[in-house]
Order: structure tokens, then sequence, then C-alpha cells
């Protein structure tokens, strides 16, 4: 019989307890900023129709980064690549029974077929939120507000990382002034969210628009182009909210389509991980597509994968910890029934317990549960048994302390914290 390999995937991950371990931790402080700020927790499935995405994301995506295939029904359906469709298309189904301002936030996986490199794989977890139903600055504000304060939740201080900000109607306007045709938009737009990563931009700029100087009046124009009248009310609103590290970068697009407004990706400062660690921007349209009117909404989304190289460059990644707060070690054969029952009594009081059955000395069980790092052992023998008192022992230091069995939660929780 041909053995089956145990690798995984390509660009998918397993994650062994100290991996779930450090992703609980993402998702932990995603969840409680979200709430902090009044947002909502939602879920939806994986799969949808791919016509969905075909009507407002770019081809290049449909095309060469989706999981799409014909299912059965001889439908079209893909692994969802990104959020905020789907959101849509909810918020859409039942516009009439929400109350607005909706705060929604989700946190799913992903698929997206794409090379897998330093902070991008193919299957990813996302944190989305959304704010839905208000046009204007202020909830604008909010959304970089939430994700300025999810990143300072890991420890993070402003210097580690810096909020570029554009506005989507400032390149339109150029677009405009310089005559670029509509059918043009949407792939220069496109064209210059990846321009920080191409070296020949302005030849690739050319070839696309097919005029030199219009390439090049393009690019002089968004250089010279500084901030709004927005952007500096934006800037003073967030000031107030406690966010004193916007800076305008009018070479930020994102490179979705759908963007009608403003824009923003989070940078860390870290010259070892100079990248992206998440962005957003408004969508005021992309609601309409679903055939109801339009919604304004603003939004952001951050991925497991750089937000865990964040915290590894900044040195702010927790000590792993098990969710077993005490091992029982069993001393001989005939106490093991003792233990169970101790076992279960411990774990009515919300004490994480793990009872060993392997047999061996006591000795080596408690080597297992410090390799294990199980802050506290027990042994459960003869002596236990006959006078109901249990020496809780700290594997840290070594200290014991010997307790009667209605004490030891109580002592527990105390030495835990």
């Amino acid at each position: 019989m041909k053995k089956v390999s145990t690798e995984s995937y390509k660009g998918v991950r397993d994650f062994y307890p100290e991996d779930q371990f450090i992703q609980r931790y993402l998702f932990e402080h995603m969840e409680r900023v979200c709430e902090l700020f009044g947002y909502e927790e939602y879920n939806a499935s994986i799969l949808e129709p791919t016509e969905m995405y075909r009507a407002k994301t770019s081809e290049e995506i449909i095309n060469e980064e989706t999981y799409s295939f014909i299912d059965r029904g001889d439908r079209e359906v893909t692994l969802r690549p990104e959020m905020t469709p789907t959101v849509a298309r909810m918020i859409a189904g039942k516009s009439r029974e929400i109350p607005f301002p909706a705060r929604w936030y989700s946190i799913q996986n992903f698929f997206r077929y794409q090379k897998p490199q330093h902070g991008r794989l193919r299957e990813f977890w996302q944190l989305n939120a959304d704010l839905i139903g208000v046009s204007g600055v202020e909830a604008d504000a909010e959304i970089i507000a939430v994700a300025h304060d999810l990143v300072r939740s890991f420890g993070a201080e402003e210097r580690d990382f810096e909020i570029r900000v554009s506005d989507r109607r400032l390149v339109d306007s150029i677009f405009e002034a310089a005559g670029v045709t509509p059918e043009l938009r949407a792939p220069i737009t496109r064209l210059l969210d990846r321009r920080a990563k191409l070296e020949n931009f302005a030849d690739e700029l050319t070839t696309l628009v097919g005029d030199k100087g219009l390439a090049l009046t393009l690019i002089d124009q968004i250089d010279r182009t500084t901030s709004s009248a927005y952007l500096e009310e934006l800037r003073l609103l967030l000031a107030q909210m406690g966010v004193g590290n916007m800076i305008v970068d009018t070479k930020i697009t994102r490179g979705f389509d759908y963007y009608t407004g403003m824009v923003f990706e989070v940078f860390d400062t870290d010259p070892a991980n100079r990248r992206s660690m998440m962005g957003g921007g408004r969508y005021d349209n992309l609601l309409s597509m679903f055939g109801g009117e339009s919604i304004p909404a603003v939004g952001f989304a951050m991925g497991d994968v750089v937000a865990k190289d964040f915290l590894e460059a900044h040195n702010l990644l927790p000590a792993y910890a098990p969710a077993t707060e005490v091992m029982l070690a069993v001393v001989e054969k005939d106490s093991l029934s003792h233990a169970l029952r101790l076992a279960h009594d411990l774990r009515r009081e919300d004490v994480c317990v793990s009872v060993n059955f392997s047999g061996k000395r006591v000795g080596d069980q408690i080597r297992h549960a410090d390799k294990m790092k199980i802050p506290f052992v027990i042994a459960v023998g003869t002596e236990e048994r006959t006078t109901g008192r249990y020496t809780l022992k700290t594997l840290s230091t070594g200290v014991e302390i010997t307790l009667p069995a209605d004490r030891i939660a109580e002592h527990l929780f105390g030495a835990l914290g």
C-alpha cells in the first residue's frame, strides 16, 4: 500500500497546540477590540457563487487567484477570496430588517490561489470589520481607529506602525482632468496599487495607457497631490480619537474595483518587516449590485499571517501556556479511580485538569507535565486517598503546598490570577 504523505497541501498550515495558542491569541484581541467599538459578530458560508466576485472584483483575481469549480448541480462556485462582497450580499438581502448603522465583524478563513511567500499563503484567516449605513467622515475615522487600537492592543507603540491614508476621489479627479477613459481607470488603479513592488512602473503604465506623455502626467499629478480638505478633517477626528500616526499617502489606492472614497493601509515600520499589515476603505456602491439602493459602507481587513509576523518582528508574541492548569500524577494503579473522582470534582469548579494514565514513575509523570508546560502537579496515591489531603506542586519554582480537596480550586485561582 502506497504511503500517504504527512505534508499538508501547499500554501496551507497545520496548527499544532503551540500554533493554535498564537492563533487564538490573535483572534481574542480582534474580537475584544471590535466589541469595544460596538461591533457584532456574524458568519457566512465559505462557498459563494462565482458571479458575485465577477461582478465587482477584478477579472485577474477571478481567473488567476480563486479556487473556483463547477459543482454537481452545474453551478460555478468559489471558495471566498475576501469577505466584503459577502457582507454586502447579506446586508442587501435584509436591508429593510437590519437597523442602521450596522457594525459587523467576522474572523474567517479564505482561499486564494497564489504563490506562497512571506506573509502570503493560499489559505489564511482574516478579521473583517465593517460599518454600514453612515456616509460621513466620522465613520471613516472610526474604522481607522478600530484598526489602530487593534495593533495597540497587541502591545505595539505608535512608532511601530503607520497608517497611510488616501482617497480614491483624488485619483478619480486626476483621471478626469487627464482625460483617462472609464474603461482604463480600474486597471490603472490596480497597477497603482502594485507600484511599490514594480521596478519599471512607468513603463508598465505607459504600456497600459498606450501614451507615454499621459503616463508621465498621471504619475506627476499623483505625486504632487499631498492632501485634501477631507483628509485633513479626517486627521483631526483621528487625533481626537487618540490616533496620532496617520499620514497622507496618495500612492495608496487598494486593488479592488469597488472602493469609492477613503482608502488606507497600516504599515509595519520595522525595516525587516516593512510591509502592509491591513487595509480597507469606503465602498458605497457595492451593495447596489444586488439590485437594491446604494448604502454607504466602510471597512477593513487584517490577516493572521501578517499579524503574527508583526508581533514576531516586535517581540510581542506571547509565551505558550497550555489550557491545562493541573495534572494528576497517579502513583499506583489502585489510585486511578480516586484520581478520576478528584479530577471530576475539580472540573466542576472550573479547573482544567488532565489525568496521567501512563503508569510510569511519578518523577517521569512530573517531567512529562513540565515538558507540556502544565504549571501544577498533584500526586494521587495511598496517602492522599487515606488523608484526603493533596500536595500541589508548582513546577516553575518547586514550591509545594498541602491542601484538602475543597481548597485546591481556590488556591489555583489565586495562583493563576
